[in-house]
C-alpha cells in the first residue's frame, strides 16, 4: 500500500473520530468529505464511496440507503421470517408480513415497507424455484407452486388475500391436492 492511501485513510478515521457518528448515512459520509477538504486540502479530496469503504473496513456502521437503514433498525423483525415447509408454514410467515407491512405503513416506515415486499418477492421465488425441481417429489412440487401462488396473490392484492386464503383452502381442488391441509388445521 502506498504511503498516500495509508495516510488518506488515517485522515478519514481520524475525522470520523472527531465526527463521531453513530451510524454513517449519506449525509454524514459528505459532512466529513468537506471536512476533509476543508482541512486538508488536496490532500483531504476524496470520493463518498472510498470513505464509505473505508469506515466499513475499520468496523463502523454505514448505512448508504434507507433501505439498509430499515434493515439495520427493524433487523430483528426481518430475521427468520420466511418458513415454507408446509402449507401452514407458508400461511404463518404470509401472516407476519403482513402485519409487519401494516404496522410499517401506519408508521410512515415507506423502506421497511419496501423491504417486507422484497422478503415476500424472495418467498415466492424460493417456492417457485423448489416447484420446478425436478429433484424434489412431486407432492411437495405442487405444494411448493401452491405457495408460490399464494405470495403473488399476497404481493399483488394484500386486502383481500386472507379472505381468499380461506375460500381457497375450502374449495374442492385444493382439498383434492392437499388433503393433510385438513388436518394441519
Amino acid at each position: 500500500m502506498n504511503q498516500d492511501l495509508k495516510t488518506k485513510k488515517a485522515l478519514i478515521l481520524e475525522t470520523a473520530r472527531e465526527i463521531n457518528a453513530q451510524n454513517w448515512t449519506p449525509a454524514e459520509i459528505d459532512q466529513l468529505r468537506r471536512r476533509l477538504l476543508a482541512e486538508h486540502g488536496e490532500a483531504g479530496k476524496t470520493g463518498s464511496d472510498y470513505i464509505a469503504d473505508v469506515l466499513k473496513d475499520a468496523g463502523h456502521k454505514v448505512l448508504l440507503s434507507l433501505q439498509e437503514e430499515a434493515e439495520e433498525k427493524y433487523e430483528e423483525e426481518f430475521e427468520d421470517l420466511l418458513h415454507f415447509k408446509t402449507l401452514e408454514d407458508a400461511e404463518v410467515s404470509i401472516m407476519r408480513l403482513d402485519e409487519l407491512m401494516r404496522k410499517f405503513r401506519a408508521h410512515g416506515e415507506n423502506a421497511a415497507v419496501h423491504r417486507v415486499l422484497e422478503v415476500a418477492r424472495l418467498g415466492k421465488r424460493r417456492a417457485e424455484m423448489i416447484s420446478r425441481s425436478h429433484k424434489v417429489e412431486p407432492h411437495k412440487r405442487e405444494e411448493k407452486l401452491e405457495i408460490a401462488n399464494w405470495f403473488r396473490i399476497w404481493l399483488e392484492t394484500p386486502d383481500a388475500f386472507f379472505d381468499w386464503l380461506d375460500v381457497r383452502k375450502q374449495s374442492p381442488e385444493f382439498r383434492a391436492k392437499f388433503p393433510e391441509a385438513e388436518s394441519e388445521e
